[in-house]
């Protein structure tokens, strides 16, 4: 008998913090991963060969996100899962704001999600027990601003997929981050822990997704290493970026 093939995913937004990680842990898993992201997929491919697929590119142009689609269908005919990752989680107080800033996140966020989706759609209707998952901004359950137009967005968007995809079976599961969570064993919410480790955030995700839930919440901890701040060559890929690091909040991922 010939040796089983793992689950196939997409991960967006798969070059750093949390997205990294998910890679990471999906790829022990056996999982077959097409990866998007700005950062080399060398080490990856050359730990785990036949397992990678680097698919880079820019998601905000729908004509690369429909080319990474079909070198996807070329070499696997189909997915079964497909994680959103890639997008931005940023704050800047109200009085600075500038609408290319808006502009940015709302791309970044509501576009590349939109475009992934009814790229993958396709594929993920090919796959077995289909599933899609859209990693949000922390800043989802805080109320809404215009800098967070994107994040809200996300949910709202990922929310609609849900009742739209229904009837052709495919799950959609959406992640975000809880700045407190219920627990059964305590009266009260607990404070989230502060020392997550992207390992750790990425090995409870990944559990919890093989359920298919609705909506998974995990704790806001150290969201600065889930989402790390870009480097200086990243900044110069997303040129809203680098004027806002100084504001301490963390980018979700880079499409």
């Amino acid at each position: 008998m010939g040796k089983k093939m793992g689950r196939r995913y997409w991960l967006t937004g798969a070059g750093n913090g949390l997205g990294e990680s998910l890679a990471e842990a999906l790829l022990k898993s056996g999982a077959r991963l097409a990866i998007s992201a700005l950062q080399s997929c060398q080490a990856l491919s050359e730990r785990y060969p036949g397992q990678v697929l680097a698919v880079p590119g820019n998601l905000t142009d729908s004509q690369t996100v429909r080319e990474t689609c079909q070198q996807i269908t070329q070499q696997w005919g189909a997915l079964d899962t497909v994680i959103i990752n890639a997008g931005t989680a940023e704050y800047v107080p109200e009085q600075l704001v500038d609408h290319t800033v808006i502009e940015h996140i709302v791309r970044s966020n509501l576009l590349v999600a939109s475009l992934c989706i009814d790229a993958a759609l396709p594929l993920l209707r090919a796959g077995t027990t289909p599933h899609l998952v859209g990693i949000t901004s922390p800043l989802t359950h805080l109320p809404p601003s215009r800098i967070e137009a994107g994040g809200n967005g996300m949910r709202y968007l990922f929310e609609s997929a849900r009742v739209d995809l229904a009837g052709d079976g495919i799950d959609v599961t959406l992640v975000h981050p809880a700045f407190d969570i219920p627990s059964p064993n305590l009266d009260d919410c607990f404070v989230a822990p502060v020392h997550w480790s992207v390992e750790t955030a990425a090995n409870h995700i990944l559990t919890r997704l093989s359920d298919h839930p609705q909506e998974l919440a995990f704790p806001a901890a150290a969201m600065t290493n889930l989402w790390p701040l870009p480097t200086s060559t990243e900044a110069g890929q997303t040129d809203t970026v680098s004027d806002r690091a100084r504001d301490g909040y963390p980018i979700k991922g880079q499409p």
